[in-house]
């Protein structure tokens, strides 16, 4: 049986973790209230935006505009968004693990296919076992529009470079503080969805062009899609780590009544031997 001095020490120990684990719940209750309120507000512009360029984008060829142009797939790029941090439960390494299926399933239906890694934790995962096109950390200490602009910036540049043919982004969607969903999206090229047979498309008269709008809305679409993607990806790692957190501190909370139960029994026992010792002692002392 440990001492009682180690199992005293234990107790302390796990007390001090456990203050860490509800400090650590706290500020990310504080930050997921932030985040989802971000998450809340870019949804319906990213999501009207999508459906202008649907409407544009039925009216038009599909070559209209070199993002909407479907060309032989031989190379392609997945973006994986995870975060700088662990400490989160299994979001990294879930939606990692997810990546490494995807090139799996799909690395016989093209010549070449990359990962670009948003987040430190992602790269780290799979670094020795994909090829990273490229890799950006610290994204998500000052997360704002400028940023995710930059980033598709780039990424819209490579395609029309032809350096990858496809671009598909993975991410964690924000369905609640104990819910993410790993999604994958398309995103380049942009084809919209077939217009419904029953469905009423009304002509509009536009100005400028059409394919003028579709060049500058397509560009700004992709930047909206990552930013958005960014900002989900943000608060599911919050309602993670606090998930996690809480799970931990409950965890410390029982293992702490387990070895104090530990402790006054091993201490019952220590005092009952010097009883029996005292005991001893006295009655050879009588005889």
């Amino acid at each position: 049986m440990a001492s009682l001095k180690s199992i005293k020490k234990r107790i302390v120990s796990v007390k001090n973790t456990r203050q860490i684990t509800k400090a650590m719940k706290m500020v990310s209750a504080a930050k997921l209230r932030r985040a989802q309120e971000n998450v809340v507000a870019a949804r319906p512009y990213a999501k009207k935006l999508a459906e202008v360029l649907e409407r544009l984008a039925r009216q038009q060829d599909a070559d209209v505009h070199p993002l909407m142009e479907k060309r032989e797939a031989r190379k392609a790029l997945l973006i994986l968004v995870t975060s700088d941090r662990g400490l989160c439960g299994g979001f990294n390494a879930n939606i990692s693990k997810a990546a490494e299926r995807f090139v799996k399933e799909r690395k016989g239906s093209y010549e070449e296919l990359s990962i670009l890694t948003i987040g430190r934790k992602g790269y780290e995962f799979l670094k020795n076992r994909q090829k990273i096109y490229k890799n950006y950390t610290s994204v998500f200490s000052n997360l704002n529009y400028q940023t995710a602009a930059l980033l598709a910036q780039e990424v819209v540049e490579g395609y029309l470079n032809e350096e990858y043919d496809e671009v598909f982004l993975l991410y964690n969607a924000f369905k609640s503080v104990m819910s993410q969903d790993i999604t994958l999206q398309p995103l380049l090229p942009i084809t919209p969805p077939a217009a419904q047979e029953e469905e009423y498309a009304p002509e509009y008269i536009y100005e400028p062009s059409k394919a003028e709008l579709l060049g500058e809305l397509l560009p700004k679409h992709i930047e909206v899609q990552l930013f958005k993607a960014l900002l989900e990806s943000v608060a599911s790692e919050h309602g993670a780590r606090m998930t996690a957190m809480d799970s931990a501190s409950k965890n410390a909370s029982e293992m702490i009544g387990k070895l104090t139960l530990q402790y006054n029994r091993a201490r019952q026992a220590a005092i009952t031997t010097e009883l029996m010792e005292i005991i001893s002692g006295a009655e050879s002392i009588k005889g």
